[in-house]
């Protein structure tokens, strides 16, 4: 497994202070979701990716994933295509940067919108941008996120969506917090999963959420399990490290928390490496 970060944690720095990070700390590549502290959008100037991509080849360091905030579960049809024509954009956006995966979210339901038409909407859409991700040669990640935070929901979506330029992606926290073991979110998403993400959390009920982002091993989400899950059924994808700074301003610094991760990240790889050589035996 290699390992990456999100420019989510990191909204004041250039992106030379990007990639000098990535190579100081030891990632293997960069998630891109922002651009100079802000949210990349799908029509972005042809000056500003090639400034982007220049600036990711000089340093050698590959962009991994495009995030997008593209979500298809809403109730009126039209904001739907309008979602899908943001998601062509992304797609061409990030075949422009050499990202491979481009991120989409489900979205939340509408008033009124059960969870099963969700899943229709959502799979509905999906089929329509199928071929052009097929075309484009960039995959389409669904996170487990917002309304399809298990991994079982997002199972019920892939199972009617069959082109393998679709595919899931799996986010620690979310399937966790829905309750979730490491070995069930797999056996829902895992033989399709292209990318993760890793977050630490703990439950504080005075937060809109119920819970509070804290650094790599002070929470509770079973980060190291889920990877030596991983581990066990041969993932070999990035890692990657979404550091929610944008929207928790409270949280330290990346300054603090990427070379944080990246240390215990490499701890936890090392382990399972070790563990799985002893547990093989002599050959």
């Amino acid at each position: 497994m290699k390992l990456a970060f999100s420019t989510l944690g990191c909204p004041a720095w250039s992106l030379d202070q990007v990639t000098a990070a990535a190579r100081q700390h030891g990632y293997d590549g960069v998630e891109l979701r922002l651009l100079d502290g802000e949210v990349v959008p799908p029509d972005l100037a042809p000056s500003e990716r090639q400034r982007v991509k220049q600036a990711f080849r000089a340093a050698d360091v590959p962009v991994v994933v495009l995030d997008t905030s593209c979500r298809f579960t809403a109730a009126d049809a039209g904001a739907r295509r309008k979602q899908e024509d943001d998601a062509r954009k992304y797609l061409a956006l990030a075949n422009d940067l050499e990202a491979p995966i481009i991120r989409v979210f489900g979205g939340n339901l509408d008033e009124g919108v059960s969870e099963q038409q969700g899943i229709e909407y959502l799979s509905d859409s999906l089929n329509a941008l199928a071929p052009d991700a097929e075309r484009s040669g960039v995959t389409i990640a669904l996170e487990t996120h917002d309304a399809f935070s298990a991994g079982r929901l997002v199972a019920e979506v892939m199972n009617r969506v069959p082109s393998r330029a679709i595919a899931p992606l799996w986010d620690t926290h979310h399937p966790y917090r829905m309750g979730e073991t490491a070995e069930e979110t797999w056996d829902y998403v895992g033989e399709r999963m292209v990318h993760t993400h890793v977050k630490d959390a703990v439950r504080n009920p005075e937060e809109r959420t119920g819970w509070q982002l804290v650094l790599l091993g002070d929470g509770e989400v079973p980060v190291k399990q889920a990877m030596q899950v991983w581990a066990q059924h041969g993932y070999d994808g990035y890692v990657c490290v979404e550091w929610e700074k944008k929207w928790h301003p409270e949280i330290p610094d990346p300054e603090v928390a990427f070379p944080q991760h990246a240390r215990v990240l490499l701890q936890y790889l090392a382990e399972i490496t070790t563990s799985r050589a002893v547990n093989a035996g002599p050959g």
